[in-house]
């Protein structure tokens, strides 16, 4: 899930990732921005991917800047291999590589089988699968002149590991992100490219506010483990770890950031 956040300014934290370049698809909000200012705290350069809402893509931006660090908005939609050759290219010529990929661009339409359409299916592939096929092959060739700095983050789900009632269509679309994660782990390795996924679980999002209120939200924190709904941020931590040197003997991984909801 992708949307808005009141995450906290990307103060520097480390120096762990100075001089990469880092292109974060659906990251003007939610979990998409969580991580470009986690990225941009450690030193990266952060392209703001976004498809519609430019203006909240440059807030990221200026707030990485008040922070000291670089970015820049791209806008393109990620299911348009033709936009996306085009914003990597820009995101190439502006910040001068590209170093990091973070395959976060997703939506959710939800519906039972008997009820799906076969336009809100082709529209969930496109995004949640299609989009970072085509955004890991337009990357491909920088991650591998990155060499053992080359790093590509799929942002999967837990509903692509455990299924959900009413979100065929979404799980689908997010176990296949989990397949096509460990088959680029195995075609990049030999270059030092890693490639793994993260899987968060109910994460605070305007979407799960609207969605969950009352006692609903109460019965779902119940039912995780750790008995709350987890933040950006967490989700955010973890795929910086992905993206820093000290995980360069991990690859083709999913990473659980769920409570403990699925084990």
């Amino acid at each position: 899930m992708s949307d808005a956040s009141t995450a906290a300014p990307a103060d520097r934290t480390s120096s762990e990732l100075d001089g990469r370049v880092a292109l974060v698809t659906g990251g003007s909000r939610g979990i998409g921005k969580a991580i470009c200012l986690a990225l941009s705290a450690r030193g990266a350069a952060i392209a703001v991917n976004y498809a519609s809402n430019e203006s909240a893509a440059r807030e990221v931006c200026e707030q990485i800047a008040a922070a000291g660090g670089k970015a820049i908005a791209v806008g393109f939609d990620v299911s348009d291999p033709e936009a996306v050759d085009a914003g990597v290219k820009q995101v190439v010529a502006e910040l001068g590589g590209l170093h990091i990929l973070v395959n976060n661009a997703g939506i959710s339409i939800d519906a039972l089988l008997m009820r799906a359409k076969d336009e809100d299916w082709q529209r969930t592939v496109d995004v949640n699968l299609k989009g970072a096929f085509a955004c890991s092959r337009a990357c491909a060739r920088h991650l591998l002149k990155a060499r053992t700095a080359g790093r590509i983050i799929n942002v999967s789900s837990v509903v692509g590991e455990q299924g959900n009632a009413g979100q065929a269509m979404y799980a689908a679309s997010k176990a296949g992100l989990i397949g096509l994660t460990k088959s680029l782990a195995r075609e990049f390795a030999g270059r030092g490219v890693t490639v793994n996924a993260v899987t968060p679980g109910f994460i605070e999002t305007d979407m799960t506010d609207a969605a969950l209120q009352g006692d609903a939200r109460t019965a779902l924190a119940d039912s995780i483990p750790l008995k709350r709904i987890g933040r950006p941020e967490e989700v955010a931590a973890c795929v910086a770890f992905l993206a820093e040197d000290g995980a360069a003997y991990v690859t083709g991984n999913v990473l659980r950031v769920n409570g403990g909801l699925y084990i």
